[in-house]
C-alpha cells in the first residue's frame, strides 16, 4: 500500500508526515511538494519525494501515479485559486486510479457561512463526483491561528476581537495531524465525514485560559469590525489581508465554527489535547523562539 501526502512541507503537512513515520515504513510513504528541495530531509529518511504543483495538472499525474491512499491538504490562497487548484488535484487523483482520498476541509463545510467555505464546498463535491471512497476531515480551527493574539498578550496588550460571543472548537495542529494520519492508514473510514472540533470556547474564555496559564489577567477588548480592521492595519497587516481577518471574526461571531462533536475522540481513541495544556504548549513555543 502506497500513501501520499500533498503539501508535506507545510505546517500541518510536516506534522502529518512525522506522525505517519512513527507507524508506517518510510518506503510506503510518498509526498507531493511544489519545491522538492524543501523535502530533502524526508528523502534522506527514505520517503519518496515527488514534485507536484496544483497549478500544473501534468505534474500531479506523475506525483499521484501508483498511489493507493491520498491525503489532499487544502492549499493556501484566495477562494478562486483554491477551487481551481483543488479541482486539479481531485481530477489527477481520478486519472491516477487512487483508491481513497482524505481531504482537510472546514467545519460544517456544506452549510457553512464562513468566508473560507467555498473552496471546501467545491472540493468535497468534486471528490464525491469521482466515486472514489473518501473521508472529509472538517477541521474546525487551529489554535496556532491565534499566535498573534498570544504574542500580543505576552507583551502586555489586550486580547482584541470583534467575534463577540461566537464559539470556536480550537485544537492544536498536532491533534489535527494525528487524526489525518490515522484516517489515511486506517480501515473503515470510507465515505465518512468527521467534524474535528474541540470543546467550544468564546474569545473571552480562550483569553481567560491564557491568563490562567500566564498567571495574569488578560483584558479582552470587544470592538466592531471597523475598529478591528483599523487595529489590524495599525499592527502592520497588509491591506489585502485585512478583509480576510475581519471576515473570519465576523464568521466566528455568526457561529460558523460552533460545531459540537466528539469525532476527534472517535478517531484518535483519546480526548483532544485539553485547552489549558494546548495553550501552555504554544506559550512555551513562543517563549523559546523569541
Amino acid at each position: 500500500m502506497k500513501l501520499l501526502v500533498t503539501g508535506a512541507t507545510g505546517k500541518l503537512g510536516t506534522k502529518v508526515v512525522e506522525t505517519l513515520l512513527k507507524t508506517v515504513p518510510a518506503n510506503q510513504l510518498a509526498v507531493s511538494v511544489r519545491n522538492p528541495e524543501k523535502a530533502e530531509g524526508l528523502r534522506a529518511r527514505g520517503v519518496e519525494v515527488r514534485q507536484g504543483d496544483f497549478d500544473l495538472p501534468k505534474s500531479l499525474d506523475t506525483a499521484f501515479a501508483g498511489i493507493d491512499r491520498l491525503l489532499i491538504i487544502s492549499a493556501d490562497g484566495d477562494n478562486e485559486t483554491r477551487i481551481r487548484q483543488h479541482g486539479n488535484a481531485v481530477a489527477a487523483a481520478k486519472r491516477a486510479g487512487v483508491k481513497f482520498i482524505a481531504y482537510t476541509s472546514l467545519a460544517n463545510a456544506a452549510e457553512s457561512t464562513n468566508l473560507m467555505a467555498p473552496p471546501h464546498v467545491a472540493t468535497e463535491a468534486a471528490i464525491i463526483k469521482t466515486g472514489i471512497p473518501y473521508s472529509f476531515l472538517r477541521n474546525n480551527w487551529y489554535l496556532e491561528n491565534e499566535m498573534g493574539s498570544f504574542q500580543g498578550a505576552l507583551a502586555g496588550a489586550p486580547w482584541v476581537t470583534s467575534a463577540g460571543t461566537g464559539k470556536v472548537g480550537w485544537a492544536l495542529q498536532q491533534d489535527y495531524a494525528e487524526a489525518a494520519a490515522t484516517v489515511l492508514v486506517g480501515n473503515g473510514h470510507e465515505n465518512t465525514v468527521y467534524e474535528l472540533s474541540a470543546p467550544l470556547l468564546t474569545q473571552d474564555e480562550l483569553a481567560s485560559t491564557l491568563g490562567a496559564v500566564l498567571g495574569k489577567e488578560i483584558p479582552v477588548q470587544q470592538v466592531n469590525d471597523e475598529t478591528y480592521a483599523e487595529i489590524m492595519k495599525g499592527l502592520g497587516l497588509p491591506d489585502f489581508v485585512i478583509p480576510i481577518v475581519v471576515g473570519i471574526q465576523e464568521s466566528i461571531r455568526n457561529g460558523s465554527l460552533e460545531v459540537e462533536s466528539n469525532d476527534f475522540e472517535k478517531i484518535l481513541g483519546r480526548p483532544v489535547t485539553p485547552i489549558s495544556e494546548a495553550v501552555t504548549q504554544l506559550v512555551n513555543y513562543i517563549s523559546q523562539t523569541k
